[in-house]
């Protein structure tokens, strides 16, 4: 986003990177970064194309950003007490540490759940999406899906609020109202039906561990150097490498809870280089590409989107009795997203040698599977089905009095979206925008279904009566206990 003067920057393990001058650490935090778009890295125009239309779409959603979670907090007010519970000096970027105080005010209420700006990210989005799409009339009400954790049904909520925020609808008591399905979150038994499927697939959990292993190893390699600088401007207090991995974690937290950089400023751009690639790899590994059975969890909401995709709008598919409306929204966790990548084969082929899948020791600047730009809070997948006229609108028409201008006939084509930023689907580019044709896409998405392993069978739970491989939450009936209403 902010391209000026090009300059490179080299990681203290080897990660070199192309970097704008104004380098911005809060869009190379992963999972910790507050929501920005991601930069098109395949070239593709943000906006769509101007022959086509979208008229259906589908997000698999990360929730806005948080407090954090009550382990992490552990490390926030060890590193707090660390630094208050010693006489030192410090000095340059470290002088503030002193008189740092964790950005948790209210201990019993706040880590774990939403924060003011994990509202306004939901918010800002169901805006903007509304305005994009123009999926929506005036006074018709729309559902959403969440996993059933509050900061997931939360940023639902304040998603509809601003999704629905305009006309006034405050004594028509059946208009313009919000709907969120909540689905259970992260259990053994609603196996592939559910916005969590990796936790109800025993086979997902041991190659998962890797991206951990990975990641504390790569962490190995730079956290004792950054600690040995950093140790320079201390006198009388002595940072450790796992002191490190906490303040670089607390830049993108505090920036979002409070505002407050200061702890994006002790580090250097090779030093948060080095930071994002151990996500990279806690992530291709643990839930990505790089984790075998990940493709297998993903790949269920892939095909009923697909399924709807050929249906088109205001329609669901064989034998379903609920028509879910034309903007799909599911809102989940930072670990349901990578599947999705996995299942749509996307960020882990190159012609290029020698970067996926990702070294475990050594960081290839040309790799696309970037953890910041699909895991950050509010992070998402899409899917946009579009409906293209075969030439761009003219620059001259011609008006009938009274009458309204005929519609020329469309094709269909699917385009993906991470975080905002269009996404080539591998080998299938040939529409508008570099979209892909919704039969051909149809056909890929079979292709990945072999590779990716039906659900019950790859996660070992053919003996389970009632392990499904369908995702059918979409398109049947909730049952009613699980439905919020939200009125704006």
């Amino acid at each position: 986003m902010l391209v000026t003067v090009v300059t490179l920057y080299v990681g203290l393990v080897g990660a070199v990177a192309v970097a704008a001058k104004s380098f911005n650490p809060l869009h190379h935090s992963g999972g910790s970064s507050p929501y920005f778009n991601a930069p098109s890295q395949d070239g593709i125009a943000i906006s769509t194309p101007p022959n086509c239309k979208v008229d259906q779409a589908a997000y698999i959603l990360r929730h806005g950003s948080r407090y954090p979670e009550p382990g992490s907090f552990t490390g926030w007010q060890s590193l707090f007490a660390k630094f208050q519970n010693a006489s030192y000096t410090a000095k340059g970027a470290l002088a503030f540490i002193t008189s740092w105080v964790p950005p948790v005010d209210d201990v019993p209420h706040q880590p774990l759940f939403l924060s003011s700006t994990g509202a306004r990210e939901a918010f800002s989005l169901g805006v903007d999406l509304r305005k994009r799409y123009a999926l929506t009339r005036g006074g018709q009400n729309m559902t959403v899906w969440a996993a059933s954790q509050q900061r997931c049904v939360d940023t639902a909520n304040f998603f509809l609020r601003g999704y629905l925020s305009q006309g006034d609808y405050l004594t028509a008591l059946n208009e313009n109202r919000g709907s969120i399905i909540t689905l259970a979150d992260s259990v053994n038994f609603t196996f592939a039906n559910s916005l969590t499927a990796s936790a109800a697939c025993p086979a997902y959990n041991g190659p998962a561990s890797a991206g951990a292993t990975f990641a504390s190893n790569f962490r190995a390699m730079y956290q004792p150097k950054i600690a040995a600088r950093l140790n320079r401007d201390l006198e009388g207090l002595t940072l450790d490498p796992t002191d490190i991995g906490v303040m670089q974690d607390l830049c993108g937290f505090q920036a979002e809870i409070n505002g407050d950089t200061r702890f994006c400023d002790v580090f250097e751009d090779s030093e948060w280089l080095d930071y994002e690639y151990a996500l990279d790899l806690n992530y291709y590994y643990g839930s990505g590409p790089g984790n075998p059975i990940a493709a297998t969890t993903g790949y269920p909401w892939v095909q009923v989107i697909t399924d709807l995709f050929n249906t088109g709008p205001g329609t669901t598919t064989s034998g379903g009795n609920f028509t879910p409306p034309a903007l799909i929204m599911g809102f989940t966790h930072d670990n349901d997203l990578p599947p999705v990548v996995a299942a749509l084969g996307l960020w882990n082929t190159s012609t290029d040698k020698n970067i996926y899948p990702l070294s475990p020791t050594k960081p290839n600047t040309k790799r696309k599977f970037r953890s910041s730009f699909l895991v950050s809070f509010h992070g998402h997948v899409a899917l946009e089905r579009l409906a293209c006229t075969p030439h761009d609108p003219s620059t001259v028409v011609q008006h009938v009095a009274n009458q309204f201008p005929s519609s020329d006939p469309t094709k269909s084509y699917v385009r993906v979206r991470i975080n905002n930023a269009p996404v080539a689907i591998p080998g299938c580019v040939s529409g508008p925008g570099d979209s892909c044709p919704l039969d051909m896409f149809t056909a890929y998405v079979k292709q990945r279904g072999v590779v990716s392993g039906d659900y019950v069978k790859t996660c070992g739970l053919e003996n389970v009566s009632n392990a499904t491989s369908v995702v059918s939450f979409l398109t049947t009936d909730p049952d009613p206990s699980t439905v919020q209403i939200v009125s704006v």
